[in-house]
């Protein structure tokens, strides 16, 4: 493994493409201004007449920013990559991309299990890819920084919401009438890893995955 893979570049890069998806979320909404004047309506009704599309800008912007926040914590661990870190990596990028797309469908369509599998599915992708980036670092004595390793807490409530996320995937695209009631279920992962947290306090780890 090359030591000269410095992590710095490939968070840059995904920083970088995070923004660029953050920004695209809210091109709609802007659309929608002169779109609204052509039809004569007035400045009121571009928030009172699509909430619709406010709401999906505000929940993807929500879950963007908590997967990236998610995505920072990892590679504070991380001292060198791999090729299959930067592999996963970038379907982590693909999924952050394409969740703008699926936002637009969820603003503009009816809401049914469809539309719901495909927001939620996307999301599961991404979680799915956030938590294989945790797996792949810890314990790894070529990437995970000897004096940071990835905590219990971090790689088990990265499992929990990945359980949730299919959990919700499942109901929201199966089952008639749920939709994206299922996403309801991506609020527990919280209160889950307090009750965790208090079962199992932090404790130090070795750098060969070993509590001390």
């Amino acid at each position: 493994m090359s030591r000269t893979r410095d992590p710095d570049r490939l968070v840059l890069f995904t920083d970088a493409v995070v923004a660029i998806a953050i920004t695209l979320l809210v091109l709609p909404l802007v659309d929608l201004v002169p779109e609204v004047k052509a039809h004569g309506g007035h400045a009121a009704s571009v928030i009172t007449e699509h909430r619709q599309e406010i709401f999906t800008f505000l929940l993807s912007f929500v879950v963007i920013a908590n997967f990236w926040m998610g995505h920072h914590r990892i590679f504070e661990h991380v001292r060198v990559y791999t090729t299959g870190i930067m592999r996963l990596n970038l379907l982590w990028l693909l999924t952050i991309v394409v969740l703008p797309f699926t936002t637009e469908i969820v603003g503009t369509f009816d809401s049914n299990r469809f539309v719901a599998g495909v927001y939620i599915g996307t999301i599961l992708v991404l979680s799915v890819c956030q938590s294989g980036l945790a797996v792949m670092v810890r314990g790894h004595k070529e990437l995970e920084s000897p004096d940071n390793p990835v905590s219990d807490r971090e790689l088990v409530g990265s499992l929990v919401l990945t359980g949730f996320t299919l959990i919700a995937f499942l109901l929201g695209s199966l089952v008639p009438g749920v939709n994206f009631y299922a996403m309801l279920l991506l609020l527990l992962p919280t209160p889950v890893m307090r009750l965790w947290r208090v079962k199992h306090p932090d404790r130090p780890r070795s750098h060969t995955g070993v509590q001390s």
